[in-house]
Order: C-alpha cells, then sequence, then structure tokens
C-alpha cells in the first residue's frame, strides 16, 4: 500500500490512527486504498487473524487532511463510539497554517453551511436556506509570520469541510486548500498535495470502561516549515501503544 499509517494507540476495542494526507479514510468511486484497508491488514497481520477483521468507522478526515483516526474493533465499540460523535461529546483539536494573519488571538465563529453534493463544495449560506446546518468552532492563535497564521482549531460542530470553510470565508484559507481559495500549494509526502490541516488531538470515553482518553498525533513531516518550531517536533513513533487503563 502506498500510504503508511501509524498506530498511535490500540486495544481489544479501540484502535486510533494517525492518518497520512492523501490516503483516503474510507473507500470512494475511486477505489484506491483506505485507511480502514490499512487497519484490516494490520489487524491480521499484527494478530495472525483469520477470516475477515472488523473495523469500524465512527468518523472521519478530508483525503488532504492528516492527524488522529480513531476506529472501533467490535461492533460494540463501534455503536458506543458513534453515539459520542453524533452527540458532540468528542472533543476534537486541529492545527492549520493559514494564509493571511488573523486579526484576533481568539475567539468563535458561528455560520450556516450548505453542501453541494455533486461538486463536494461546502458553501456558507442564509440561515433559511432548506438544508442548512449550523457550523460553529472556536480559535486560538499559536503563531504568525509576515505571510501565515498558525492556529488551534476546535470545532464544536462536526460538518462536511467546516473548519476550511469557515476560515477562507474570513479570508484566510488553508495553506494548500486550494478548492476554498488557497494561493499557494503544498507537497505532501506521497509525491501529491495536501492541506496545511492537522487533527492533533481526539479526547473520547472509553467504550467499555468509561473514562477519558486523549490521543495525540505528532506533526507530520510534510508540514509547512515556516510553522514548525510553534508546532513541536516532527517525530513520528513507530512503537505501538496500549490505551492508558488501570
Amino acid at each position: 500500500m502506498k500510504h503508511r499509517a501509524t498506530v498511535l494507540a490500540e486495544d481489544n476495542h479501540c484502535l486510533a490512527l494517525d492518518k497520512p494526507a492523501g490516503l483516503l479514510t474510507q473507500g470512494d468511486a475511486t477505489g484506491e486504498p483506505t485507511l480502514v484497508d490499512w487497519a484490516r491488514v494490520y489487524l491480521k497481520t499484527e494478530y495472525a487473524k483469520q477470516g475477515n477483521v472488523y473495523v469500524g468507522l465512527v468518523h472521519r478526515l478530508d483525503r488532504p487532511t492528516s492527524g488522529v483516526v480513531l476506529l472501533a474493533r467490535t461492533s460494540k465499540a463501534a455503536a458506543r463510539l458513534s453515539q459520542q460523535f453524533r452527540e458532540g461529546s468528542v472533543e476534537k483539536v486541529y492545527w492549520a497554517v493559514v494564509e493571511g494573519r488573523c486579526p484576533d488571538d481568539e475567539g468563535e465563529w458561528t455560520d450556516t453551511l450548505s453542501k453541494d453534493e455533486r461538486r463536494n463544495v461546502v458553501e456558507i449560506v442564509a440561515k433559511e436556506t432548506q438544508g442548512s446546518r449550523e457550523a460553529r468552532l472556536s480559535f486560538r492563535v499559536l503563531g504568525r509570520s509576515e505571510r501565515t497564521s498558525t492556529l488551534e482549531l476546535r470545532p464544536i460542530t462536526g460538518r462536511s469541510h467546516q473548519l476550511r470553510v469557515q476560515l477562507a470565508a474570513r479570508g484566510l484559507p488553508i495553506v494548500g486548500d486550494r478548492k476554498y481559495g488557497a494561493k499557494t500549494a503544498l507537497p505532501a509526502e506521497d509525491g501529491g498535495f495536501r492541506v496545511a490541516l492537522h487533527a492533533r488531538a481526539l479526547t473520547f470515553t472509553h467504550p467499555t470502561r468509561k473514562e477519558a482518553i486523549s490521543v495525540v498525533a505528532p506533526v507530520p513531516a510534510d508540514w509547512p516549515s515556516s510553522s514548525r518550531g510553534t508546532m513541536g517536533t516532527t517525530t513520528r513513533s513507530s512503537t505501538r501503544a496500549e490505551f492508558p487503563g488501570p
């Protein structure tokens, strides 16, 4: 498989992976390999499993985005984790490098979004637009350079392309996100292109132990070099970790 994910943590119920940019989370019309495919191969190989291996997808990341993706290893875990995502109780933290200087150090944005399924594009629309949904996020500036800003984003809702659209609407398109108005392209490790959006951390309630679990993904090697000092290490661990517990 062209792309290789990294196991951040796992146990008998959950598998947390660091998805590289360029890898699909789930299958689409292209038929290209996905993160779910990678996870199945990993589990079959690591544990010498025969036959079908269960992998439950409970959320997703856009293809050009990197970072934490949580998968379920049992149907019971999948149902409980999916409920947490639906209810908005999972805390998600993203890091983004955007074109332009964000004028405020921190704040919250609320917009109404509508998705054009045919074009796979999301737009900000009037509140009364049929089929539209409210999108909210909070942000904090981590650093600024002459031409870019590095932000920490915490989505309060989980809409398709939400972060990309809300930033672009304020004249702050994510570096590399040509789809939503970025002027610059950002090469990815796989030889393609990515956007400077990284799912840094995920905090959820373990489906069986009922305790809060946080998983953090390191900054990838293809992250914009101008912001690496702000974002920390780019080292990827190849060591499998267990979810913390008693």
